[in-house]
């Protein structure tokens, strides 16, 4: 590694891939990655090992760790991208106009869900909107009502399935 870093020792260099690559590619493969990926990812590891080899500090990790560091976190940005959706992928202007059916089930719908609403006793009603409506933790309800946690966890739970039964 010191050769490659030093002088650019090409034969170093070629000792050092042929030790190394079947090696990243298998444990390339074991985490996941197909082997065509793996086989790329392992060309981008050893030219980067050769660009950056004068980075290289055998007193802070011997040569297999560095190497392995390299293609690991290669691993890891390929996973990154793959996940990410490409630009063409994305959409873009405006959304289309929902359906006039949907839109109208929808509307069926929340007048609905109003009513139930209404339809619950008032001490429910309040712990209801309090946490779908006003986006508070059942811990911080407990603070600004003065009710123990547990007979809110109880209130929100009988009226979830009291709306649901009026939904269904």
């Amino acid at each position: 590694m010191l050769a490659i870093a030093e002088t650019r020792d090409e034969a170093a260099f070629a000792a050092l891939f042929s030790h190394f690559a079947p090696r990243v590619k298998g444990f390339l493969m074991k985490s996941g990655a197909p082997a065509a990926q793996a086989e790329d990812c392992v060309q981008d590891v050893m030219a980067t090992v050769w660009r950056k080899a004068a980075m290289f500090d055998p007193a802070r990790a011997n040569v297999s760790t560095w190497i392995f560091t390299i293609a690991r976190n290669r691993r890891i940005d390929l996973l990154r991208r793959d996940r990410r959706p490409e630009p063409e992928d994305l959409p873009w202007g405006p959304e289309p106009e929902p359906d006039q059916i949907d839109a109208l089930a929808l509307q069926q719908d929340s007048e609905h869900l109003g009513a139930a609403l209404k339809a619950l006793p008032d001490d429910q009603r309040e712990l209801i909107e309090k946490a779908y409506f006003g986006d508070l933790s059942h811990g911080e309800i407990a603070r600004v009502t003065g009710l123990p946690l547990g007979t809110i966890k109880s209130r929100i739970r009988l009226a979830i399935r009291k709306l649901r039964q009026s939904m269904s």
